[in-house]
């Protein structure tokens, strides 16, 4: 008996089927997200530090403004990380 996944997964090959990536592509996926990872590191480390700051000073709506742009910071990069991964896979066809 199949999954609900497995089925789906069978429906979207059908209509777009997967091409496996080269070793090129490979490698620069693993950059991309090498250098994404590193990016959200360092807005998470410089945006808690402020946001510590901010509680420390008793700044609590500050604080919650920060913690929602770190929120948005990690989305934002995450999706430009996807977007370029997919401009990579793209490629190979």
């Amino acid at each position: 008996m199949k999954t609900a996944y497995e089925i789906a997964m069978e429906r979207l090959n059908k209509s777009a089927p997967l091409k496996p990536l080269t070793e090129e592509q490979k490698r620069a996926i693993a950059e991309l997200e090498s250098r994404y990872k590193a990016r959200i590191a360092e807005r998470e480390i410089t945006l808690q530090q402020r946001i510590a700051e901010a509680r420390a000073g008793g700044d609590w709506a500050r604080a919650a403004e920060l913690e929602q742009e770190l929120a948005a910071e990690r989305r934002k990069l995450q999706e430009e990380l996807e977007a370029q991964k997919e401009k990579i896979r793209q490629a190979n066809g």
